[in-house]
């Protein structure tokens, strides 16, 4: 399941760490099935008692909450837009230490990008860490093109590490024949598994991909029904070998220096209590953000405000994306819970809100035709449209004061929302905005991070391991309301 509780930290002073084998699965395109292989890769493999340590490459929370429910182990964010092909590698190395093998999904096709280059793709994060790409590569109603699509793959790149192919929704033992002839013949890349037309579907779906599975039903049989299929399709066997042997072939020694994280080590004494809101409604965090957190010496304490009576003593809060649009009529019910985050904001709370969580802060939140109360700590209504509002990479400039950031620093982060600004209680030329959006949606295309008294409501994340000043600055903003407080 994904790290929950409080996160502590222990340093070490650097040192030489072996690369741990390590296998990409990658796809042509969204919905191809590389989720469906990771995840049950991940889930035999743990199921079988070999520790598993899950990346999702690219910016996704609910991926990567699937995968690390499956690996028994949080999953990590790796992406060379959001941070330094440094900072990947000791991500990498570091966090895959002590498993036997590192499962890495990829994202979108395996050359797509942010550009017709494919500048941050899947491609260059496996030519980056030297790991075998197994590709998974849709084959309804095709048989000899599916070979003539991996040869263009291999082709368009040969320095991409591509290992072998996994065959999904083959249509039966014949076709999966004339499948197999025609990628080993003409490409000469081993079939490592043929997946069969799954009927229903084991991870069901809605605006923002795949329901996050705190939300699913069934859970613990969807993450067996993975394993089994894994298990019943793929050749394990061979995949384990591919990945050992890629380690092999690119054995060396990498210097890795920075931080381990560990639950186990307390600190003796913290500086300030940071909230973080995290049920069904909020659950969208980086766990690389809320271990720099506590590695800034905050206390992370766990809210809900679907199920908690009102809001515990904190000295700042930390609130995440998620579904408020689909929880709106529990969190609306909650009323002493809002009121009591309304007048900790009144107090001059720090309080850093990404997406969802700038959602909740505002005065309503019209869903479904139904109009919804929030917090109304923000003096702003929001809405909800069909198509998303907001969806990519997107880069800020600090253009104004705020709690957080200082101006003239610069921002790398992402978004995806369907909700809008609908309407403010102010003028409009009454509201500031931290941020001038450089690529990006934002709030309006042009601006993002509305400010309001200590609040900073941003519709873009960012992962702290690529904006390093993130951590540090909330955890001073609680020290100084700390201070003040008492």
């Amino acid at each position: 399941m994904p790290v929950r509780g409080v996160f502590h930290v222990t340093d070490f002073g650097g040192g030489h760490l072996m690369k741990t084998p390590g296998i990409l699965i990658a796809g042509l395109r969204g919905g191809s099935g590389k989720t469906l292989v990771s995840l049950g890769l991940a889930a035999v493999w743990h199921r079988q008692g070999r520790p598993v340590a899950p990346f999702k490459k690219g910016p996704d929370y609910i991926d990567a909450a699937w995968l690390s429910t499956a690996a028994g182990k949080p999953c990590r964010n790796l992406d060379l837009f959001l941070m330094s092909p440094e900072t990947v590698v000791r991500s990498f190395v570091g966090t895959s230490a002590g498993a036997d093998m590192a499962v890495i999904e990829g994202n979108r096709g395996l050359f797509d990008g942010m550009d017709a280059q494919g500048t941050y793709s899947t491609a260059e994060l496996a030519k980056l860490l030297r790991v075998p790409v197994v590709l998974t590569v849709d084959c309804t109603k095709s048989t000899r093109t599916i070979a003539a699509v991996v040869l263009g793959c291999q082709t368009l790149d040969p320095d991409v590490p591509l290992g072998g192919v996994v065959l999904n929704r083959t249509a039966g033992s014949r076709h999966e024949a004339v499948l197999r002839q025609s990628v080993e013949e003409i490409c000469g890349l081993p079939v490592l598994g043929a997946i069969r037309r799954i009927p229903g579907q084991l991870f069901p779906e809605r605006h923002l991909g795949l329901v996050p599975p705190d939300e699913h039903d069934q859970l613990p049989l969807a993450i067996e029904q993975a394993a089994d299929v894994a298990e019943k399709y793929l050749d394990l066997e061979a995949l384990w070998n591919l990945a050992c042997k890629g380690a092999e072939a690119g054995t060396e020694e990498k210097k890795v220096s920075g931080t381990v994280f560990s639950p186990e080590k307390v600190p003796d004494t913290f500086s300030a209590r940071v909230g973080v809101f995290r049920d069904a409604a909020f659950g969208f965090y980086y766990p690389e953000n809320l271990e720099a957190l506590a590695r800034e010496g905050a206390e992370v304490v766990e809210i809900s405000p679907l199920a908690d009576a009102q809001l515990p003593e904190v000295d700042a809060l930390y609130i995440g994306g998620g579904f408020p649009e689909t929880a709106a009529p529990t969190l609306a019910e909650n009323e002493p819970f809002r009121q009591s985050l309304r007048r900790a904001v009144e107090r001059g709370l720090p309080v850093y809100a990404e997406c969802g969580g700038a959602v909740f802060l505002g005065e309503k939140l019209l869903y479904d035709g139904k109009e919804y109360a929030m917090t109304a700590a923000l003096p702003v209504a929001f809405a909800f449209r069909d198509k998303p509002q907001g969806h990519g990479y997107t880069m800020l400039e600090t253009v104004a004061d705020n709690p957080f950031y200082a101006v003239g620093e610069t921002l790398r982060g992402h978004e995806f929302h369907y909700t809008y600004m609908q309407s403010t209680t102010l003028p409009a030329d009454e509201l500031t905005f931290a941020f001038r959006v450089r690529r990006g949606h934002g709030f309006d295309g042009q601006r993002d991070g509305l400010c309001h008294r200590n609040v900073l409501a941003c519709y873009t994340h960012v992962h702290a391991l690529g904006t390093e000043s993130w951590a540090p600055a909330l955890v001073r903003a609680a020290v100084r309301f700390k201070s003040r407080r008492q």
